[in-house]
């Protein structure tokens, strides 16, 4: 079996994400998957979402973001792929 080198997806998600448990949703779905990163709101109402790991796991949150679960209204997601650079210990929320 290969092991694939981790990817970084930096996901914009927009919508009515902020002051409904979005970030907090995030980590907990993150931390599941084994991920590390941040969930931070933007000020113009986006939340940045970095996350690093597989990128079958970072594929799988960019779906859950997507989808009908998350708290809020996610109008659209927009991703970002790039290489990981191990910035991260665990998954944060950010202000």
């Amino acid at each position: 079996m290969q092991v694939s080198e981790p990817v970084r997806l930096d996901a914009w998600v927009h919508g009515h994400v902020q002051g409904v448990g979005f970030r907090w949703w995030t980590r907990c779905r993150a931390l599941e998957l084994g991920l590390t990163g941040y969930a931070a709101n933007l000020r113009d109402g986006r939340v940045h979402v970095v996350a690093e790991g597989p990128r079958s796991e970072c594929d799988r949150l960019l779906d859950l973001l997507s989808s009908s679960t998350t708290p809020g209204r996610v109008d659209r997601v927009v991703p970002g792929w790039s290489t990981a650079r191990g910035e991260s210990i665990g998954f944060e929320e950010r202000g």
